[in-house]
């Protein structure tokens, strides 16, 4: 017979070892890089004397004053929210400037309207732009350019192309005044839901650049570091960001 807590060679157990409980590592906060909902609605369009010019421009379609124009402004300054508007009312297709030599550019004629954004002087195709300008003219079709500086001043190698380019009418949006600029923190802010004050919005104003680009990278930041601390967006979470 086997005494109790012996083996049949008579060697005692081994005492049971003692569990000890493992604790659960503290997660890491993440920020998620979510994308967030921007409306180019005509009725979201911010409108102010920094941008009135160009908005009225994209009203008045088709009285406008050639078939071709160019907007021209500062990164984030309403832009591609203006081709937007116009190309729901034309009925444009949307054509990056970065594609126009892999492009049929019958085909992109096609309702004889055509939005091309982001002209660039850099890694231009000239040919391309070249065939697009002298096409449009045949179709009598209606080109919105959008660039962040007047193609006049694009350094280009073909000459006809450069004296279209310096014929091609523009219509400037510029650093936004300070009522647009607070308007467009709200409207930013809003997009991502967040509430904001007018104590956070004054803060932002004074001491953030004068760009769009600038209030769009701010609320950016905000949202992010608000998640990341579980803190709402406050005037004292700003004045941690932005001192």
């Amino acid at each position: 017979m086997v005494a109790p807590g012996a083996c049949q060679d008579d060697t005692p157990l081994a005492p049971a070892a003692q569990t000890v409980p493992v604790l659960p590592l503290a997660p890491r906060q993440l920020v998620l890089a979510l994308d967030h909902a921007i409306s180019f609605a005509r009725e979201d369009f911010l409108e102010g004397p920094s941008n009135a010019k160009a908005l009225a421009l994209i009203d008045r379609w088709p009285d406008w004053p050639a078939r071709l124009v160019a907007l021209v402004g500062p990164e984030g300054s309403g832009k591609s929210h203006l081709a937007s508007i116009w190309a729901q009312r034309s009925g444009a297709r949307i054509l990056s400037a970065k594609l126009l030599g892999e492009t049929d550019l019958p085909s992109a004629f096609a309702t004889g309207a055509l939005v091309v954004e982001d002209l660039d002087a850099e890694g231009l195709e000239e040919r391309a732009l070249f065939h697009l300008i002298n096409l449009a003219r045949e179709e009598q079709a209606d080109v919105l350019f959008t660039a962040r500086v007047a193609p006049s001043s694009f350094a280009v190698r073909i000459r006809d192309l450069a004296s279209r380019l310096r014929a091609l009418p523009v219509v400037s949006l510029a650093a936004p005044e300070d009522s647009l600029l607070r308007a467009l923190i709200v409207k930013l802010a809003a997009d991502r839901q967040l509430a904001v004050d007018a104590s956070l919005v004054n803060y932002l104003a004074t001491r953030i650049e004068r760009s769009f680009a600038s209030v769009r990278s701010a609320v950016e930041r905000l949202d992010e570091e608000a998640l990341r601390q579980h803190r709402p967006v406050t005037r004292a979470l700003a004045a941690e960001l932005f001192r």
